[in-house]
């Protein structure tokens, strides 16, 4: 896809200076009594806020935190950032107890060029989540020119991130940039042969991402909790694992739409198996298609798998993952994850292969492993990387198509 970016911005609109750039950044930050404490977010958003400051333009930055569903909830205030994005930025951050009407103004207007102001969570009016229109004027009122810098909110039609954009010329930031190039280098146009691991619990809350997949990639790997249920139905002895015996039916349908559309499902063969999930359980390897006893746990993908898995990796030139092969945060059941996703990096620094990661528990897994740096894009959006994953039109996105 094409979309506009902040090259753009200064093609389209000439010098930025005395301009104001509204730039909607993710700022959902974890914070402990009222203190960030990952200011990862905040980093991501550095590259683009420095360039519209480098540009001569006032920066005004649009964010949420929590749900206050409309209402002014002090504990949910973006008050406490403000002093962490100085310290990143090194340079003075104002901020705004509002994000529309007089304050924000005010607060924009005392700005000199390259001055940055932190507008007031964007969710204590209503109008934002309900993307109302005269919110979204309101907001545009403030700016010359728009920003989306936050793709983990891009899959939704808020005010501050689609009704906006249709108010003001509209670009993506950076960190918009690089998400998009990486997704489109995984699934919108990527090197083949293509590979996907689908990780996680449950197939019935993968069952769009996984219908999508099918008939898009060369090979996908199925593993964690939700390969039992494709083992289950297929007739294998899963034990007591955790399955969604229910949705055996739609399993099949899936293997039998993978066949149709020439994609290699990659179940397991062999998995560890446990009675217990606690650190150091005792645990043995099991073929696919022994018997297990009731109090059998699957906990990860087996040795056999994971050497299958390896081979499919170096025989291909994309893949893209999402979710776990087994209970990593509980060793030694993170095994398989951790050696699947070292082998990945490893092709990924190597420059063979395009290696993308996220949504859910992949970033904690690719981190467990040591291994975010050298993957060639780790995303940290849930939600929207997940839809974009399964086909879906990111409303966010949408508006900034060129």
């Amino acid at each position: 896809m094409t979309f506009r970016t902040l090259d753009d911005a200064l093609n389209d609109l000439g010098s930025l200076g005395g301009k104001t750039a509204l730039i909607r950044v993710d700022f959902n930050v974890p914070m402990e009594d009222g203190r960030v404490t990952d200011d990862t977010r905040l980093r991501v958003a550095l590259p683009t806020i420095q360039r519209l400051r480098d540009a001569g333009a006032k920066v005004a930055l649009l964010a949420h935190f929590d749900r206050p569903k409309g209402k002014v909830i002090p504990s949910m205030s973006l008050a406490p950032v403000v002093d962490d994005l100085e310290r990143l930025l090194g340079a003075p951050v104002r901020y705004a107890s509002d994000c529309v009407g007089e304050e924000a103004r005010a607060a924009i207007a005392d700005l000199d060029a390259g001055g940055v102001v932190l507008l007031e969570n964007v969710r204590f009016h209503a109008g934002e989540e309900a993307n109302d229109p005269a919110f979204a004027q309101q907001l545009a009122e403030l700016g010359d020119l728009y920003v989306n810098d936050a793709f983990s909110a891009a899959h939704r039609a808020h005010a501050s991130t689609e009704g906006l954009a249709r108010l003001l010329p509209a670009y993506a930031g950076e960190s918009m940039r690089r998400e998009l190039d990486a997704l489109d280098a995984a699934l919108g146009n990527p090197k083949k042969p293509v590979i996907g691991i689908v990780g996680g619990a449950k197939v019935s809350t993968k069952l769009d991402l996984l219908k999508n997949l099918v008939g898009k990639l060369d090979r996908l790997a199925i593993g964690g909790g939700m390969a039992n249920t494709f083992l289950f139905a297929q007739g294998i002895d899963i034990g007591g694992s955790l399955a969604e015996r229910d949705m055996a039916d739609t399993a099949l349908q899936i293997i039998a739409e993978a066949e149709a559309q020439g994609c290699q499902l990659l179940l397991p063969v062999d998995f560890v198996v446990a009675t217990e999930v606690k650190p150091g359980a005792s645990s043995r390897p099991v073929v696919a298609g022994q018997p297990l006893s009731a109090d059998d746990k699957i906990l990860d993908a087996g040795p056999a798998t994971v050497a299958r898995l390896l081979d499919a990796l170096t025989g291909s030139k994309t893949l893209i993952w999402n979710g776990p092969l087994g209970v990593f945060e509980v060793p030694p059941f993170d095994a398989a994850t951790v050696a699947v996703a070292q082998h990945a990096a490893a092709l990924a620094k190597a420059g063979v292969l395009t290696a993308v990661g996220g949504g859910g528990d992949t970033v904690a897994a690719l981190n467990h492993a040591g291994v975010v740096d050298d993957m060639t894009f780790v995303s940290t959006a849930g939600g929207a990387f997940l839809e974009w994953m399964e086909g879906k039109a990111l409303p966010g996105v949408e508006a900034l198509r060129a």
